[in-house]
């Protein structure tokens, strides 16, 4: 099964991602392909797969990749199709932790097969006091995550499942309950 989980930032969608890989042992997340170099400590096949704009448009021509985007010119973000042959040889589940854009065009591409999960803040004044107690970003950038998280809710209904992230041990708990009744995880494993 494919699980698809999208959020404005600050909403716990990482948290959610992080949940499931240390809890369980039959998710695995998708690593995505970008053109772009890495930055400071990124490495290829952790992070993401980097690879030059000639390969990724290679991979294109191929139909190698599963979904992709040309953010610039010559600026690529994608999912490889070997890498979710690779994740479901292993017998494991697929995480996908991406944008809403990128999560509604992965839910079109799997339907059935796929569960997308949309989290989302109780509101967006607990958003704004969450961006600003994690002290990473400038007023201005916070300003404009708030304005992309406005407009990235107004999606969160065409999504399978939405999980208000308001109590963290609560939301887990609705996450664990909802993948149980699915079927992709064993009720002794919570």
């Amino acid at each position: 099964m494919i699980l698809i989980f999208c959020a404005p930032s600050g909403s716990g969608k990482s948290t959610f991602v992080k949940h499931l890989l240390t809890t369980y042992d039959n998710f695995e997340l998708s690593i995505s392909a970008t053109s772009r170099a890495p930055r400071g400590t990124e490495r290829h096949g952790v992070e993401y797969y980097f690879l030059s704009a000639e390969e990724f448009k290679r991979l294109i021509s191929e139909d190698k990749l599963v979904e992709y985007q040309e953010v610039y010119e010559n600026h690529f973000y994608g999912t490889l199709r070997s890498e979710i042959e690779r994740i479901q040889a292993a017998g494991h589940h697929v995480i996908f932790d991406v944008d809403v854009k990128g999560g509604l065009n992965l839910k079109r591409i799997f339907g059935e097969k796929a569960l997308a999960i949309f989290v989302q803040p109780p509101s967006i004044e607990e958003l704004r006091r969450r961006l600003t107690g994690r002290a990473t970003d400038s007023p201005e950038m916070i300003e404009k995550r708030l304005r992309k998280a406005s407009i990235e809710m107004e999606d969160a209904p065409k999504f399978d499942r939405i999980i208000v992230n308001d109590n963290l041990q609560t939301a887990l708990s609705e996450l664990d309950s909802l993948l149980q009744k699915q079927g992709m995880i064993e009720k002794s494993e919570q």
